[in-house]
């Protein structure tokens, strides 16, 4: 196995490359997408003619189809004015830009997926998606935490302790919320795929030749994951509005709406200095909680599993050399894994 020097071999027994490359990725419904600095691609598992007139697979049951792929161009706002490259907004927009992206990605292995005669889902159907999942989102680990502590804030000494305690019930929903969909029977597969866009993307920094037995021999954590992006929200938010005391309830509800950007501005500019610093113990101990939720959201993918993620990686290293682009290129790049 080449670049030996470029990976390091964890308790476990499993590699983790020792640096960050410009590449990103994202699990979707039998594939994964992954995103260079210029070019983004989609790998998805077909099923096969039989599967399709049978109707939608079980929740388990794996596609046997061949791989499709689909690639497209990625033109970063980010490149188009100075101002958004500026600390914590340049995390914002990067931020913004991979929903889009990852919304795109599932729409498409989602049609990949319908049975034989079935229409394709609709951009309307999808658009409601999104803002149904970013309504429940904002509402289930902002708006909550801070709807229950405000139950109890006559009983609570000061400002400093509503807030703490609206922060670890954050976390908690935050915990108990990934324990119940690390339960779910229909998100199995796509925390395979998750696994395996994690173990290719290592491969691919360690220097090592992408195929499946060489990337199953890297860790299925990754220190990019937003797994670990969504934990130092959590953090963060309490440095972020603990100065804001306890006003009234509109202002209260408000600041944790209009706070949400900023929050995960300063959060991405955290997990970049990690990501640049993860050589570092103390630095890696930092990181370690991140790493560990990922056991939840993450699963060890099969062979063919590796191979889809390897089919979507290949199509941007057909396009671009990510390894070769320059520093503004990469802006963006630290929370896509």
């Amino acid at each position: 196995m080449a670049a030996a020097d470029e990976s390091e071999r964890l308790p476990d027994g499993t590699l983790v490359a020792s640096r960050d490359a410009p590449v990103g990725g994202q699990a979707v419904l039998e594939g994964v997408m992954m995103r260079g600095v210029s070019t983004w691609a989609v790998a998805v598992r077909a099923p096969t003619a039989e599967q399709r007139r049978d109707g939608p697979l079980e929740a388990d049951e794996a596609a046997a189809g061949d791989i499709e792929v689909r690639s497209f161009p990625l033109v970063s706002v980010l490149k188009r004015h100075a101002w958004l490259r500026w600390p914590v907004i340049r995390g914002v927009v990067a931020l913004a830009e991979s929903l889009k992206i990852g919304f795109r990605a599932l729409n498409i292995s989602a049609n990949a997926q319908l049975p034989a005669g079935e229409e394709p889902i609709s951009s309307g159907i999808w658009a409601g998606t999104v803002v149904l999942a970013l309504s429940l989102a904002i509402g289930l680990f902002f708006l909550v935490p801070v709807g229950v502590t405000s139950i109890f804030q006559d009983a609570l000494p000061n400002s400093v302790v509503f807030v703490i305690v609206e922060k670890l019930i954050r976390v908690a929903i935050f915990l108990l919320y990934l324990w119940a969909i690390s339960r779910m029977r229909d998100l199995q597969r796509v925390f395979q795929y998750h696994g395996a866009e994690h173990q290719v993307i290592s491969c691919y920094e360690a220097g090592v030749e992408l195929t499946p037995e060489n990337a199953q021999r890297f860790s299925r954590l990754h220190p990019r994951c937003g797994t670990s992006f969504l934990l130092i929200v959590m953090i963060v938010a309490i440095v972020v509005f603990a100065p804001l005391g306890t006003p009234e309830w509109y202002w209260l509800f408000g600041s944790r709406i209009l706070g949400i950007p900023l929050v995960a501005g300063i959060a991405f500019e955290v997990i970049k200095w990690f990501g640049r610093n993860r050589s570092k113990r103390w630095v890696r101990a930092l990181m370690l909680p991140g790493l560990k939720l990922q056991l939840l959201t993450t699963r060890k993918p099969d062979l063919a599993q590796l191979a889809v993620a390897i089919a979507a990686l290949q199509a941007v290293l057909a396009v671009e050399s990510p390894r070769e682009a320059a520093e503004e290129d990469r802006v963006g790049m630290e929370v896509v894994a």
